[in-house]
């Protein structure tokens, strides 16, 4: 009953490149959102030093340039980051797609092998020179039906043919019992003989 209830374990398909993959995508896409937090702050420490230097805090405004300067330096520092990742993350895929290509050549050589095991060198010529005479008959049936005789080859074939046909009728002939043919004409009545008209004459009286 137990073996019915059990949970059948499954073998997971993600490898750990996958796993790599996709944590590298992971931090990808936090250091776009962080460029894009910097960028933003960027544009409002640009408008805080323009006020600042209106109001006439020239040392406060002077503080904000250096803190955008910093930014900007942390903003250069991730564009980096986001190229390695970026192809690191190519390189993984990349080493994927070879990986694919390599046990893809493992089973066709294996297959080729299995397949070199059952046919030999021998089988394979043999079934080249029938496949070869094959086709050299046929051409040669092909040759005949569209033609190719000479006058006299036809003349001679007319000629056989004439042959067997009048040989098939005389042995149909043969072969055929025709009834004797009748020497009275149909329709006509039987006449007595004069003999027999003689016997049954009645004697006069």
């Amino acid at each position: 009953m137990g073996s019915l209830f059990s949970k059948k374990t499954k073998t997971s398909r993600v490898t750990e490149q996958d796993k790599a993959i996709l944590q590298l995508k992971q931090q990808r896409d936090k250091l776009k959102q962080y460029q894009k937090k910097i960028s933003s702050q960027l544009e409002r420490d640009r408008d805080v030093a323009r006020a600042l230097l209106k109001d006439g805090k020239k040392d406060k405004a002077k503080l904000m340039l250096r803190k955008k300067k910093f930014q900007e330096t942390l903003l250069s520092k991730t564009d980096t980051q986001l190229d390695n990742i970026e192809k690191l993350v190519h390189d993984l895929e990349y080493a994927q797609v070879e990986q694919e290509v390599v046990k893809g050549l493992q089973i066709g050589n294996a297959s080729l092998k299995k397949m070199h095991e059952i046919l030999s060198l021998e089988d394979v010529e043999r079934i080249m020179d029938e496949t070869q005479e094959g086709i050299e008959k046929q051409r040669e049936i092909d040759e005949l039906l569209s033609g190719g005789l000479s006058a006299q080859d036809e003349d001679d074939v007319l000629a056989e043919l004439d042959q067997i046909i009048k040989s098939s009728n005389e042995d149909f002939q043969e072969d055929v019992e025709l009834p004797d043919v009748p020497h009275e004409r149909i329709g006509e009545p039987n006449k007595p003989s004069v003999a027999k008209k003689a016997k049954t004459a009645v004697p006069a009286s």
